[in-house]
């Protein structure tokens, strides 16, 4: 499980079950058993996540309930197919979500999503593959005004295990309601570890990827 063996997973899961996930997300993120998260996590406190509130809610009609069980048996097949990532499988995982969202510019490696799973699956693969100097990471949150600034901070800090005084100056977007009505409530984060040869090695990888000699013919 590279140069830290499961040392990474137990605290990503440990920094994820405190924002609320439930086992079985956190097993999924991670590609471990159940049953590790478990272990690992069985003295943090939980407080799961709240379910938006809509209002009072009306029964699900029958066309809304065969919607809901193709996604739950979609779900089950999806995780059976995956199952447990190995070694390079996790790798290659990483290198694909960070050539689709990750920053090619050099100098610095730079992910920015709103997605908690996301980021949290990329703070666990660069710390799994890479030498990181945990000093040098820093986050930059994107925030809509008239949102919960601190929440959104104390959130991210415990999703990624980076500390609150690494945040540099959040951006505070003015919400457009003419185009927008959805608010991600704890913003969009942007990680960043400035490391030119960090940087380098993952466009390799992602280099590497792209080129016709990794795709099936």
């Amino acid at each position: 499980m590279g140069y830290r063996g499961k040392l990474a997973e137990r605290q990503q899961a440990r920094r994820l079950r405190r924002t609320g996930l439930p086992l079985a997300e956190i097993a999924a993120l991670l590609g471990v058993s159940k049953s590790s998260v478990s272990l690992w996590v069985r003295d943090v406190p939980f407080d799961p996540l709240p379910r938006p509130a809509r209002g009072r809610r009306r029964s699900p009609n029958s066309l809304q309930r065969r919607k809901q069980s193709e996604i739950d048996r979609l779900l089950r097949e999806g995780q059976a197919r995956i199952g447990r990532l190995s070694e390079r499988e996790f790798l290659v995982a990483g290198v694909a979500l960070y050539a689709g969202e990750g920053s090619k510019g050099d100098g610095s490696v730079l992910f920015t999503n709103s997605d908690p799973r996301l980021i949290a699956f990329f703070c666990s693969w660069l710390r799994h593959f890479f030498p990181i100097d945990e000093s040098r990471l820093r986050v930059r949150l994107y925030l809509h005004q008239g949102l919960d600034l601190d929440d959104a901070i104390a959130h991210w800090s415990a999703l990624t295990g980076i500390p609150e005084s690494q945040f540099v100056k959040p951006y505070r977007a003015v919400p457009d309601p003419s185009i927008r009505h959805a608010k991600h409530v704890h913003g969009c984060v942007g990680v960043r570890y400035s490391c030119s040869a960090t940087h380098r090695s993952i466009m390799g990888l992602v280099g590497a990827l792209l080129s016709d000699a990794a795709i099936p013919g």
